[in-house]
């Protein structure tokens, strides 16, 4: 975050407050650095149902400090089918305070709930679907398996799904399975190439922005085994070339367009058909 406030100025900081998962770095972070990073701008602590003013746009809080929306948006509340069959998640205590941000642009519908996990997808989505159904659904916790149930994948049918992966962090196969699966899903785009996934879950090379960074000698056919984290874990293959987004440009009849930097690829969604 220091890095790239000294490249693009910040006008306000929002968080979801104090931080509740103790470590030296973020720690230190939080008293030494976020502090003077903050004090010639604006901070805010997000609460849940907050509005964050955003010229053109209704940005609507739905997660943070973990609390979860308890009133549904407008044209949503319809029973949630996906709860019965829901089973309980792991993890850590920061990932649940999350800030998550339900966006409309028109008719255009995003959402992007940074790190929340299962347990408050579960709160947030049921008995009832509080949030409706999204055209796209960015981030995704980096599709790691604490995140990213049919609870709110499958109930909000989101028509493209923007997951940002590292290349052995996130698009795990028991996750990808779920997106796969999910009803009216028309593209999956991925930030990185996953070598989690395994040949049956990689999308293809036209929606992903960027590939491995020290290439294998053969494709994978098999995932494989997600390192495990700790001070032990062996780094990452370096970053030694050029770092790709994936863009997405939305007008208010709900139509979007993505496009991978890497290779300028582009696709155009068509607004959806009146009733949909």
């Amino acid at each position: 975050m220091a890095e790239l406030a000294k490249r693009i100025p910040i006008r306000e900081f929002i968080d979801h407050g104090p931080n509740v998962q103790p470590a030296p770095a973020a720690d230190g972070f939080l008293k030494d650095v976020y502090p003077k990073l903050y004090a010639n701008a604006k901070h805010t602590v997000a609460k849940v149902g907050d509005k964050i003013p955003v010229a053109g746009l209704d940005v609507t809080v739905v997660t943070s400090a973990g609390e979860t929306l308890k009133t549904a948006l407008p044209g949503a509340g319809a029973p949630n089918p996906y709860c019965a069959n829901f089973k309980p998640g792991e993890n850590n205590a920061e990932d649940p305070m999350s800030v998550g941000t339900y966006i409309t642009f028109g008719k255009f519908r995003t959402m992007h709930l940074g790190d929340v996990t299962k347990n408050k997808e579960f709160e947030l989505m049921c008995p009832v679907n509080r949030i409706g159904a999204l055209d796209a659904f960015l981030g995704l916790h980096h599709a790691v398996n604490t995140s990213s149930s049919e609870v709110i994948i499958h109930a909000l049918h989101p028509r493209v799904i923007i997951v940002n992966n590292g290349t052995r962090k996130g698009a795990q196969p028991d996750v990808m399975k779920v997106l796969f699966s999910s009803p009216g899903l028309e593209d999956l785009w991925q930030i990185h190439f996953s070598q989690l996934s395994g040949q049956e879950y990689t999308v293809p090379g036209m929606f992903i922005a960027n590939l491995l960074d020290q290439p294998s000698a053969a494709m994978p056919v098999a995932p494989i085994t997600a390192p495990t984290p700790g001070p032990n874990t062996p780094p990452p293959p370096a970053h030694n070339g050029p770092a790709y987004w994936i863009k997405l440009s939305a007008k208010p009849d709900g139509s979007f367009t993505v496009t991978n930097a890497r290779n300028g690829f582009t696709k155009t969604y068509a607004a959806p058909k009146p009733g949909t």
